[in-house]
């Protein structure tokens, strides 16, 4: 309790240009009114300490209680929007009914909601706390965060690389928490007197079973780690300002209101990008990346390698093996183009006398009819088709990459998934 109450006070005294400022933006971003975080809080030190005891004072023991909000304990003291996390801001109506002060609040909750920040990733204007249902990857992810919180307060948010993301942190507490099916829920949220905001993103609750596939498979690990690798940003001084490793960890997390970025269309993405220099093992991993995460995540197991063979052969039997890749690009997430392409390949190799049993209309119905996953289908399709393709010797992209690079890219199969030997996750890259 005294460490918390001298926290909150150094935080709200101490000057602009040091940490525990940082601190402060921390408290601001979720309690934003209180007496710590006001522009009117006291500054001298004896005062406001004083105020901050009063928050966390025990319940008399004499005095009339209520049910506690949020626990159902015995609470003596109301609290006001002021000092709880994530309420309405100042500029809202109040929510409370008429004569009513606040809502109980026992000492115990009371001292949870302001512990909260330590446990949560905290950035300088929002926190996200973990949901699990395994009680050991939420622990895992606080007692890493208590660590985090503890540098922010003497270095600041300077001190830690930019990039930082909580899926990284809740990934790596998954891992550890084992290999049980296990849904996780992020939630962020900001509360700065301004519009307060809250995000909610989950995985599903096959995520560490696929993690797990990825750890145990070379060919996986090269795959995930090539997906990181062209996600990673520098500046123009060479400096990083987007970790790939983080941001392959997001794509594993999905957005509530749909707008996030999925694994599949990432993965996706990277294979279609004919600018890209991938050779035959680097296009493979990526394929059977996307493949064992349709099928361990989203539950999907269909064999879409007859009609991926009537594609690659339509593409290598043309004059313009480019233009005909090329042509299939455009139209490979579209039912109706994608259908029109499969109907067009399939009767020309008829007509040219193929002598290899073709893939007939009964195998594209899974990709040209508007049903849940087809699209999915439609994007391991591709990477199915541009295996193919390499494998077969027909130029679909760059040159691939010099030998020097390629050795840097073949050590990156013996790195963990979650690569913390070389990446701190709680500072960022070594």
């Amino acid at each position: 309790m005294s460490d918390l109450v001298g926290d909150v006070c150094r935080a709200a005294l101490s000057p602009k240009d040091g940490g525990w400022y940082d601190w402060w933006k921390v408290l601001f971003a979720l309690y934003p009114n209180s007496k710590a975080t006001h522009s009117t809080r006291p500054k001298e030190r004896g005062v406001l300490q004083k105020g901050v005891e009063e928050l966390f004072a025990p319940d008399g023991s004499g005095s009339t209680a209520w049910p506690c909000t949020f626990c159902g304990a015995g609470a003596s003291v109301v609290w006001g929007k002021s000092n709880l996390p994530l309420f309405d801001t100042s500029k809202a109506l109040n929510t409370l009914p008429p004569g009513v002060a606040g809502w109980p609040v026992c000492r115990g909750c009371r001292v949870a909601m302001w512990a909260l920040p330590y446990g949560s990733w905290v950035t300088a204007g929002s926190a996200t706390v973990l949901s699990c249902e395994s009680t050991a990857a939420e622990r895992e992810f606080a007692r890493r965060n208590v660590r985090r919180a503890r540098r922010i307060m003497q270095a600041g948010f300077t001190g830690l690389p930019a990039g930082a993301r909580p899926e990284y942190v809740a990934l790596v507490a998954l891992r550890d928490a084992g290999t049980d099916l296990c849904a996780t829920t992020l939630l962020s949220f900001k509360n700065d007197n301004q519009e307060p905001w809250l995000r909610v993103t989950r995985t599903r609750r096959a995520v560490p079973v696929f993690m797990a596939r990825v750890n145990a498979n070379t060919p996986l690990r090269r795959g995930w780690h090539l997906l990181a690798r062209a996600l990673t940003r520098h500046d123009a001084q060479g400096q990083l300002v987007m970790s790939g490793a983080q941001e392959a960890a997001r794509l594993l997390f999905e957005a509530e209101d749909g707008a996030s970025r999925s694994l599949l269309r990432q993965l996706f993405e990277l294979l279609q990008d004919a600018n890209r220099s991938w050779s035959s093992g680097d296009r493979e991993a990526l394929a059977r990346l996307a493949s064992a995460f349709a099928k361990e995540v989203l539950g999907m197991d269909t064999d879409l390698e007859p009609v991926a063979g009537l594609i690659a052969n339509w593409i290598a039997g043309g004059s313009s093996p480019r233009g005909r890749f090329a042509e299939y690009r455009s139209a490979a997430l579209s039912d109706y183009k994608l259908g029109a392409l499969l109907m067009q390949a399939y009767s020309r190799l008829l007509l040219d006398g193929s002598s290899v049993q073709l893939a007939g209309p009964e195998g594209w119905e899974p990709l040209i009819r508007r049903r849940p996953r087809a699209w999915e289908q439609r994007m391991l399709l591709f990477a199915q088709v541009s295996v193919l393709l390499q494998q077969r010797g027909v130029a679909i992209g760059e040159k691939p990459d010099s030998p020097e690079e390629q050795r840097r890219i073949d050590e990156l199969e013996s790195r963990p998934m979650l690569d913390e030997d070389v990446f701190d996750y709680e500072m960022g890259p070594a």
